[in-house]
């Protein structure tokens, strides 16, 4: 809507219908979004240089994981990059930095390791080398979501379109989707994006962190952070040194720890440099797998903003994996996301989200990419959350209730179970009946959080069916946990009516909410037969 326009509802849709302004000389502005798009030259080395186009609404963050994605720089993870001899800040806007126009150089300064550092490289790489197979998206791993789309089509979205006449064009149906005799279903494997070629691709036999991790105190006052196995194509086992500095070639063996450096050692500052040194069958074998994401959809290469999960999975050969391993105990248990000091009120943080201004364009699509940032992270967390609760890796708030009863919290979130665990639901259809009703609840919560009302904020809620079980979560709201529901609810029921309240600042806020969701105005009847008027469900609950 422009300004100076004034909407009249419509009596037939409740659309406001557009008029012409009362002031004739009032002028009507449109919101325009405030950006550019403009090149800017990126150089590795002076011999090596790239050149990127960026928005001036972006921040260098983007530029930072643009180049970590790109085939001639996706080895590199630990570096900054500067501006006339000047570090840019990692979530600057574009538009904030001075001298940053088009064709502005921009260099990339390889920086020191830490600890940290080197296992998000370690980790990048194993992703990297991995990057073409399947694996991590049929298992949902970091944000890694099927495409289907290259093997459906046959890739033929890429290649020439055929002619009008050309009669080389197959229209009979597949031969997998025909009656076979003896067989009551068509198979369901052709309909997997699986390409032979690019899961028998292998760079390297294993990547492993060492057994001789962490290093010794006298070793850590030496510089070194992380020790790792590489098995390469040639039958060879090699120990790494991880340092400051980056990677080199140690002297140890699997039975005798000597961490000094091979005779002419070699010390690269990314671990695949080091790795083309070490084995010229990993530098062929590397260059094909770039050669191959190349050919791929930047779409299919890159994870999606939100897990997809796949219902159906081929069962693959079980390989071992040290890296594999440290993330399933590390951080697939949220270890990092519960260190002191660091933990994230999710319920704060999706609440301060929608409390940014969105007067102009560009305020609103900051607004918006923190709201989805913020809910994004919520629903991952609570994901991997919800996969310990049913594995039991949790302990429960109740343990001696049963385990349909039992409640958990973790990582500044509430879990519970969706059982019908106080027989609301029993003349309703019982368990089936509490496990639709946890929907509801859901599609309730997204209905009034789109209406975007201010001053009614709804919790964090997300559902995670897993191994049969559904689990909700949900944001902790301060204070809930010391004190009783009952003093908390002040609008609605908490006890599927038997007992119902109602509040002035609800009703004048719901009220707003009812008009769009047509919701009328309706009398509930409690217990004691009193009645009383409630513009939504009896089961939303107002505290």
């Amino acid at each position: 809507m422009t300004e100076g326009e004034h909407v009249t509802p419509s009596p037939l849709t409740g659309i406001g219908d557009k008029s012409k302004p009362s002031n004739a000389n009032q002028t009507s502005t449109v919101d325009v979004l405030d950006d550019t798009q403009f090149n800017i030259k990126i150089f590795f080395s002076p011999s090596e240089v790239v050149n990127l186009q960026v928005n001036s609404s972006e921040i260098v963050q983007e530029i930072h994981h643009a180049l970590t994605e790109r085939e001639e720089s996706c080895h590199r993870t630990c570096f900054s990059l500067q501006l006339n001899g000047n570090t840019l800040d990692l979530f600057a806007d574009l538009k904030s930095i001075e001298g940053l126009t088009e064709g502005a150089e921009i260099h990339v300064v390889e920086e020191r390791y830490t600890t940290r550092e080197v296992r998000n490289h370690v980790k990048h790489i194993h992703e990297l080398i991995n990057s073409i197979k399947v694996r991590d998206a049929y298992a949902g791993r970091d944000q890694m979501s099927l495409s289907f789309l290259s093997s459906v089509t046959m890739g033929d979205i890429f290649e020439r379109k055929p002619s009008k006449y050309d009669v080389s064009i197959n229209f009979h149906p597949p031969s997998y989707i025909m009656p076979s005799p003896g067989v009551s279903e068509p198979p369901l494997v052709p309909l997997h994006p699986y390409n032979k070629e690019d899961n028998g691709l292998t760079c390297l036999r294993q990547l492993n962190y060492s057994n001789w991790n962490p290093p010794p105190p006298h070793r850590r006052l030496a510089g070194d952070l992380v020790y790792l196995v590489v098995h390469t194509l040639e039958d060879k086992r090699c120990h790494i040194s991880a340092c400051s500095r980056g990677f080199f070639v140690n002297q140890t063996t699997d039975d005798i720890f000597n961490p000094k450096p091979v005779q002419n050692a070699y010390v690269a500052h990314s671990l695949i440099d080091l790795l083309k040194q070490l084995s010229p069958a990993f530098k062929k074998s590397f260059e094909n797998l770039l050669k191959r994401r190349s050919n791929k959809h930047p779409f299919e290469r890159f994870p999606t903003p939100y897990q997809v999960y796949s219902w159906l999975s081929p069962q693959w050969e079980h390989t071992p994996d040290s890296v594999r391993k440290e993330e399933a105990f590390a951080s697939r248990m949220a270890c990092e996301e519960n260190l002191p000091g660091q933990t994230r009120d999710w319920n704060d943080e999706l609440q301060a989200t929608r409390e940014l201004p969105q007067a102009g364009l560009n305020d609103r699509l900051v607004r918006d990419r923190a709201i989805f940032k913020s809910n994004s992270d919520f629903v991952a967390a609570a994901t991997r959350a919800a996969v310990s609760v049913v594995n039991g890796d949790i302990m429960a708030i109740n343990p001696g209730e049963t385990r349909k009863q039992q409640m958990f919290i973790w990582n500044n979130m509430f879990f519970s179970l969706g059982f019908d665990v106080k027989d609301h639901y029993k003349d309703l259809g019982g368990e089936a009946a509490a496990y639709v009703a946890t929907s509801n609840d859901l599609n309730g919560v997204r209905a009034y959080s789109l209406l975007d009302q201010p001053g009614l904020c709804t919790l964090g809620t997300a559902i995670i069916d897993y191994r049969g079980y559904r689990v909700t979560a949900q944001t902790i709201i301060p204070g809930i946990l010391e004190k009783e529901q009952e003093q908390l609810v002040v609008y609605g029921s908490i006890d599927f009516g038997k007992t119902v309240v109602d509040d002035a600042r609800y009703h004048e806020l719901l009220g707003k909410t009812a008009k769009n969701l047509r919701i009328r105005p309706h009398h509930v009847a409690d217990k004691s037969g009193k009645e009383i008027e409630l513009l939504s469900s009896v089961d939303c609950k107002g505290i």
